[in-house]
């Protein structure tokens, strides 16, 4: 009993990272300048990052300098890019369809890369989940752009990656050193991204500071410390399924701040959203001896950086 209460705790805690996500459109169109997506998202996780650090002060030694900064391409660099492009080049409607895949990616690469097995339930939950965001966002008049797919498709795969390694690669520190080490890492990747790709940014107003601090220590270096968190506890398809709670809020948020009106095909989007959330919980874990073999030793801690 005490075992089942804990493992909902995590699944808890986890899920209020994808629930704050929903949130970033809102925040994003609202509260920031348009057209800097690279250098919005580069001062999303690098502030966030260095001050994560400060308080850690431990880097990384190692191997995990490697590990750090592929984890943080994969997770923020070229996950956020590849997001912006999608978002850009598509409708938000089938830019979250073409992202609500990375579930099913998980599937396989936890197959591959951990060993785990391929569940039928966990198969037909990120199957209805996937059907579920398809009515909650799309509209009927809604384009493809084969190159917001594809980068749709490709932030998907890089996300999935991100998930099944994270696990693989179980770090010898806190979910908050761990946080620090990846943000920092992929806030520095974004650096030469932003300056060259994009502009200056203009004098930012007390509206751009509030919306930056929110995506920033709430969206960034809180939420992923929960997420990291619960990847190091749960199933990576259990937690992966979770990301189908970010266009659920995001509606909400539509819905109850913008005046959006809720359909009725949203509704039934909702309730299969929701059950697919539900049911990928509901997959077995594997015994924890083959959930450790999946995963490296523990390695003897760094000391804290001058």
């Amino acid at each position: 009993m005490k075992k089942n209460t804990t493992y909902a705790a995590d699944v808890l805690a986890t899920a209020l990272a994808p629930a704050i996500w929903g949130s970033t459109y809102f925040v994003t169109t609202s509260y920031l300048p348009h057209g800097y997506p690279l250098t919005v998202a580069m001062l999303r996780a690098l502030p966030a990052g260095l001050l994560l650090l400060a308080v850690v002060r431990r880097l990384p030694q190692g191997i995990w300098w490697f590990r750090a900064f592929a984890l943080g391409a994969l997770n923020f660099s070229f996950f956020w890019a590849m997001l912006f492009v999608s978002a850009y080049r598509l409708p938000g409607g089938v830019a979250a369809t073409v992202g609500a895949i990375q579930p099913l990616i998980v599937i396989v690469l936890a197959r591959l890369v951990l060993g785990r097995p391929i569940k039928a339930l966990a198969v037909a939950a990120g199957l209805v989940g996937m059907a579920g965001v398809g009515l909650l966002v799309l509209t009927p008049g809604a384009a493809l752009d084969p190159i917001g797919v594809l980068a749709g498709l490709a932030g998907a795969v890089s996300m999935a990656c991100g998930t099944v390694l994270t696990r693989r690669w179980t770090p010898p520190v806190s979910s908050l050193t761990f946080t620090a080490w990846q943000l920092a890492a992929g806030g520095l990747l974004l650096v030469p991204m932003a300056l060259i790709a994009e502009p200056a940014l203009p004098s930012p107003t007390l509206e751009n500071v509030l919306g930056m601090a929110w995506l920033g220590l709430i969206g960034a270096a809180l939420t992923y410390i929960l997420w990291f968190r619960g990847l190091a506890r749960i199933e990576p398809s259990a937690a992966s399924s979770l990301g189908f709670l970010s266009p659920v809020v995001a509606t909400l948020l539509g819905w109850l701040a913008l005046g959006q009106v809720l359909t009725p095909a949203q509704l039934c989007g909702f309730a299969m959203v929701l059950a697919s959330v539900w049911f990928s919980q509901r997959v077995p874990m594997p015994a924890r001896s083959n959930a450790r073999s999946a995963v490296e030793p523990a390695v003897t801690p760094t000391r804290p950086a001058a």
